[in-house]
């Protein structure tokens, strides 16, 4: 283990920002705060790629700060996404918590192979963020007593004006424009990836997927879901209805089925309700399948 003394404040930060994020996203009465878009933001698109480019890059005369951020942006827009990929073809699949916990091992990891790489630097080479020579200079320019009351107002007015600016993009960043509302129905196979559906069946046998659900509707909202089979109501054994989500709560459930009948290339439709309106169906998915006499 690294000592506390040997972490460097930049380690630290980012660090701490994982954590925070996990705090935000895994407790349900914090997660529905606008706090977990402004940390969920940095860890998918900035915390990712500083951390890589930290264990890439111990020294300080490896990149220049304006580099870093932007290696640092650009890498983690590449990481994530592979990341995403390579949860496809895992047990886990691409859901919140897998991609979560994958994220901040990545990050975590790549932050102790920066630590070992720059304690192994002289001290002179170690690359480092000056947060407290920052902060005491900032400090100093603004205590300090001007020359005269111009200078002081034009100090004071600075101040306000950064203050105001960094308030108002963290504002637009947590309260986004509200977009189009939709909702996202999807079927996943029984591993939990976008594959190996069960299409192909004997008569009497059960087939179970995953259906999730997204609500991307800005409201409270209630689902109810319907199987088919070539227009046939198919018996589940699991209650479907009154699914009420909030905005941009996820749900997600194994379903099993079974054919009340044979045949090839039969329609099995996975219908999606809304709002107790069970006339017409507001989203629909199908699978193709076959079931073949024993």
């Amino acid at each position: 283990m690294f000592h506390k003394k040997n972490i460097p404040s930049d380690i630290r930060v980012v660090i701490a920002l994982v954590i925070l994020t996990c705090i935000f996203i895994t407790i349900p009465t914090l997660s529905n705060t606008p706090i977990r878009t402004a940390l969920g933001l940095p860890m998918v698109l900035f915390l990712p790629g500083y951390a890589l480019i930290a264990a890439l890059f111990p020294g300080k005369d490896d990149l220049d700060g304006i580099e870093r951020l932007a290696l640092s942006f650009g890498l983690s827009i590449a990481v994530v996404p592979l990341i995403g990929l390579a949860l496809n073809y895992t047990p886990w699949g691409i859901r919140l918590f897998p991609i979560l916990i994958s994220l901040s091992a990545f990050t975590v990891i790549m932050c102790a192979v920066a630590v070992f790489r720059r304690n192994n630097l002289p001290e002179d080479d170690k690359f480092t963020v000056p947060f407290y020579s920052v902060y005491v200079s900032a400090k100093e320019e603004i205590s300090k007593k001007p020359e005269n009351k111009i200078d002081r107002i034009l100090t004071i007015l600075l101040v306000i004006s950064i203050v105001a600016s960094i308030v108002t993009l963290a504002y637009v960043v947590v309260t986004p424009k509200e977009g189009e509302k939709f909702t996202e129905f999807y079927i996943l196979g029984p591993e939990g990836i976008a594959d190996n559906y069960p299409t192909n069946l004997q008569f009497g046998q059960s087939g179970t997927v995953i259906i999730g659900i997204v609500n991307h509707e800005y409201a409270d909202t209630e689902y109810s879901i319907k199987l088919m089979l070539e227009n046939n109501s198919q018996m589940m054994g699991q209650d479907l209805h009154q699914i009420i989500l909030q905005h941009n709560q996820t749900w997600e459930k194994e379903v099993t089925f079974t054919p009340a009948s044979a045949g090839e290339d039969m329609k099995l439709q996975f219908l999606l309700y809304k709002d107790n309106n069970m006339t017409e169906s507001y989203r629909d998915l199908l699978l193709w399948i076959d079931v073949k006499e024993m």
